[in-house]
């Protein structure tokens, strides 16, 4: 087995294990749904398998996708930053997923882990990994986000001390609204590019956060899955969903690669929420629990600097 065959298969049984154990934790979790399995054929070369759950008790939708691709020619918007892989052959695979609880107070949550391999001009091997998890809450909960951050900055210490606040700010820039100046968020961790660790050292980073994410996001989901709420929070969390619509459009880039690489339009777009309202010139209520989001949530934060950080081999 040569190392680009090596790699592609090692990664390619993480990321469908990682698939199954998050789609049957969430049913158990859920209970009154699960998830439906649709497998799909790429025309241009592979293929993947999109799990969606849908009006469950707890979510709202939910959507967990793996992806294996292949193909000739990358599309533009992966040669932009690389011009030397131009026209040259590739392969992409990954998990995205996106959890659109029912309850407003339950944040929207994000993640994505995936790989890319192709030769460049000479013949050599060019692969890099990138991902991440994010959190966007309607009504935050303080505890909530420190922990979501403890959580980040346990899953990446082991591998350097500068990899935290390094993803940690790139996903403040990332996913950050320019139309709107306001992040999407509270943010979490997004790289791209990664291999400066060597293969299966940033192959190990990229299990690590992979297995981080459920333990930051479950314990949110079970402290306020039986929050009680109104219309009005229902309403505020409808409108600030559109803020997720219009960042996956106008600025994801997974989105564009998927749309320009011929992949499957509705595993694409599926993290986009199923219900989700604009407001003309909406404005919070002075002094309200919305006014609190803008004000404290929505601006890239220090969430640890007045918390001890810990590295994961400490218990908790």
């Amino acid at each position: 087995m040569n190392n680009e065959t090596r790699s592609i298969d090692l990664v390619t049984t993480y990321l469908q294990n990682l698939q199954s154990s998050i789609t049957n934790t969430l049913n158990e979790l859920d209970k009154k749904e699960t998830f439906v399995i649709d497998k799909w054929d790429r025309p241009e070369g592979g293929g993947g398998e999109s799990r969606i759950l849908k009006n469950g008790a707890i979510f709202e939708q939910a959507g967990v996708s793996f992806s294996h691709i292949h193909g000739d020619e990358l599309p533009p918007s992966a040669t932009k930053s690389r011009p030397e892989l131009a026209g040259k052959k590739f392969q992409a695979m990954g998990i995205s997923l996106v959890i659109h609880p029912l309850n407003p107070y339950i944040p929207t949550t994000h993640a994505n882990l995936r790989f890319f391999i192709a030769k460049d001009m000479k013949g050599d091997l060019i692969w890099w990994f990138g991902g991440g998890f994010d959190l966007t809450p309607y009504y935050p909960f303080h505890d909530d986000v420190i922990s979501w951050h403890q959580n980040a900055y346990d899953a990446c210490n082991p591998f350097g001390e500068d990899l935290y606040p390094r993803f940690k700010k790139w996903c403040d820039e990332y996913f950050f609204l320019k139309h709107r100046n306001e992040t999407r968020g509270v943010g979490g961790l997004f790289f791209d590019d990664f291999n400066e660790l060597g293969f299966d050292k940033s192959f190990e980073f990229i299990k690590a956060i992979g297995d981080q994410f459920l333990l930051a996001y479950l314990p949110i989901v079970e402290a306020h899955k039986d929050h009680p709420y109104g219309q009005r929070e229902r309403n505020f969390q409808l409108y600030r969903r559109g803020r997720y619509v219009e960042f996956n459009l106008l600025f994801d880039r997974g989105t564009l690669f998927g749309l320009q690489s011929g992949g499957r339009t509705e595993s694409i777009l599926m993290s986009l929420p199923p219900i989700v309202k604009w407001e003309y010139n909406w404005n919070p209520e002075t002094n309200s629990p919305e006014e609190l989001l803008y004000k404290k949530y929505l601006t890239p934060t220090d969430w640890l600097k007045n918390n001890k950080k810990r590295p994961s081999n400490e218990s908790h």
